[in-house]
């Protein structure tokens, strides 16, 4: 059986891709990749020339065939997600556990790199040693039910992502929830050129990130 990696790529910034993530991608036949228009930008910018195969996670049990087959035939193949590192809130998930089923035998080996959580923990100037994790929120259903379970939970440390369009919609549930003087700390566009990190109330942060502070990607953590 071949290989399947697991590797992790930049968040932002390019030149945080590590060494061992491109041998990875160089000695791959063939490269996943969540959005492969994303990928070949990062490909390009090390000239690496390879087959990539789209794998976000619409045809997840088709790719998952499609890869089981290759790794048959003792092919190496290298999955990214977009940014960060797959399977922390990105696609990744459902094909590691299709193969952990359907190929017992092929290798599965993690790559280690980039990751929007870890970076922001280790910036936020809180103790990272314990934390919880969510991920996004919900789009719609479950939206008011995260947020209330958030509020009951944050005796230590709560981390999730946010995007850019459901950002004020977000403070305005952590002051419904958590109190309009809860302190959080917002982590902007990490790694790039915008970079930013913020602390302060969810009332102050609600007025900070109105109009363009508003745009780009975002982690919030709650103390």
């Amino acid at each position: 059986m071949g290989t399947l990696f697991v590797v992790g790529t930049p968040i932002g910034n390019l030149r945080d891709v590590t060494l061992r993530a491109l041998e990875a991608l160089k000695d791959a036949d063939i490269i996943l990749a969540e959005d492969t228009r994303v990928a070949k930008k990062l490909l390009a910018h090390y000239r690496i020339e390879k087959p990539v195969w789209r794998a976000d996670a619409k045809a997840e049990r088709e790719i998952g065939e499609k890869v089981k087959r290759e790794l048959a035939n003792r092919k190496t193949i290298a999955f990214i997600s977009d940014a960060g590192t797959p399977n922390v809130s990105d696609p990744g998930a459902f094909l590691v556990r299709y193969l952990r089923e359907h190929a017992p035998d092929a290798a599965i080996v993690p790559i280690p790199g980039p990751s929007a959580l870890s970076a922001f923990l280790s910036i936020c100037g809180v103790a990272g040693d314990r934390f919880t994790f969510l991920g996004y929120p919900p789009h719609k259903k479950g939206r008011e039910t995260f947020f209330k379970v958030l509020s009951e939970i944050a005796v230590r440390p709560v981390v999730f992502y946010e995007s850019p369009h459901r950002l004020q919609k977000t403070f305005e549930s952590l002051a419904k929830t958590s109190g309009k003087d809860a302190v959080i700390v917002v982590g902007k566009e990490l790694t790039k050129v915008h970079e930013e990190i913020w602390k302060g109330s969810v009332a102050e942060a609600k007025g900070y990130f109105a109009g363009e502070k508003g745009k780009g990607e975002f982690v919030v953590l709650i103390e």
